[in-house]
């Protein structure tokens, strides 16, 4: 393992000093390469200049197998082709064996999402208390206008025109888009804002503050909902993206217009936004299923 170590150690350096990497990024291939480097080793292999394209292909599989997922076996190739481009321009290896491998594919799982009783049901509460009418004004926004956490937590005051009902946001890639908001969350957020006045920290550009009158934790955000769909006796486990999931299944279950989800999400590639096609059919096949007469005659026939 050492002569493998040794170039990890020279291929982080170089992350680290010469590529400015962030110390997560050389974190994770420090981790994705040493795992590598072990399954080599089992194998007989020495140094990363004796390791070929089919023993690379081979320990990838291998790590499949052992329930290592997709996503993360292409950033763990990735690491490798990064380090073997390093070995090459130090003249310390002559290919990338790794060049044209690729990751094994995940299934895609769809997401999970609320029905709108569910929905309902969640922001059913009325309460005066200055934190839960954070958190209803939080979730109904979320929900409205589909929102990621980061975005939400991210809000500040400039960015809300509730005269129109509107929200700016900054997504990912810094790309900026301008949202409707509905009215039950114009109404929520108005509430909020009575009480944001009388929390301390109020001067802060945050929408939505904590208790301590600072710009709320996206790990805030996720208790606070866990809490609040358990008092509801809603038995899902409710994280915040499952709201963003419901709008944009709702959303085009009721429009069918994908184009229009695709905007409002901020998906840069419509392909992401087709999954939610997927959600509908499945919303489409149930009705097909309890209501079709040739559907109900097949499910007679069955149980026969």
């Amino acid at each position: 393992m050492a002569d493998f170590n040794l170039a990890i150690e020279d291929y982080l350096e170089d992350l680290r000093v010469a590529r400015r990497c962030s110390p997560h990024t050389v974190s994770n291939y420090a981790r994705d390469l040493k795992a590598v480097a072990r399954s080599a080793a089992s194998r007989s292999i020495d140094s990363w200049q004796s390791l070929t394209g089919s023993d690379v292909r081979s320990i990838i599989a291998e790590q499949h197998r052992e329930g290592i997922a997709g996503r993360s076996l292409a950033r763990r190739l990735s690491a490798v082709r990064g380090l073997y481009n390093f070995l090459i321009k130090l003249g310390r290896c002559e290919s990338n064996p790794a060049v044209d491998i690729l990751a094994p594919k995940d299934k895609k799982s769809l997401p999970a999402t609320l029905d709108p009783e569910e929905v309902s049901r969640l922001l059913a509460q009325n309460l005066n208390d200055p934190m839960i009418c954070r958190d209803l004004a939080m979730f109904e926004l979320m929900y409205s206008s589909g929102l990621r956490l980061a975005e939400l937590v991210n809000l500040d005051l400039v960015d809300l025109d509730l005269s129109v009902g509107q929200v700016r946001v900054t997504g990912k890639g810094g790309k900026v888009r301008d949202l409707p908001v509905g009215k039950p969350a114009v109404e929520a957020i108005n509430k909020w804002l009575g009480y944001r006045r009388m929390t301390p920290g109020a001067d802060e550009r945050a929408v939505f503050l904590s208790s301590r009158g600072k710009r709320i934790a996206p790990r805030t955000v996720q208790m606070r909902l866990k809490k609040l769909a358990e008092s509801q006796g809603l038995n899902r486990d409710c994280y915040p993206h499952m709201l963003r999931h419901s709008f944009a299944s709702h959303l085009l279950e009721s429009s069918g217009d994908l184009r229009a989800v695709q905007e409002l999400l901020g998906h840069a590639d419509i392909s992401t936004t087709q999954i939610y096609t997927h959600l509908d059919f499945q919303h489409l096949a149930k009705v097909y299923d309890e209501a079709h007469p040739r559907a109900k005659r097949n499910k007679i026939t069955e149980e026969q």
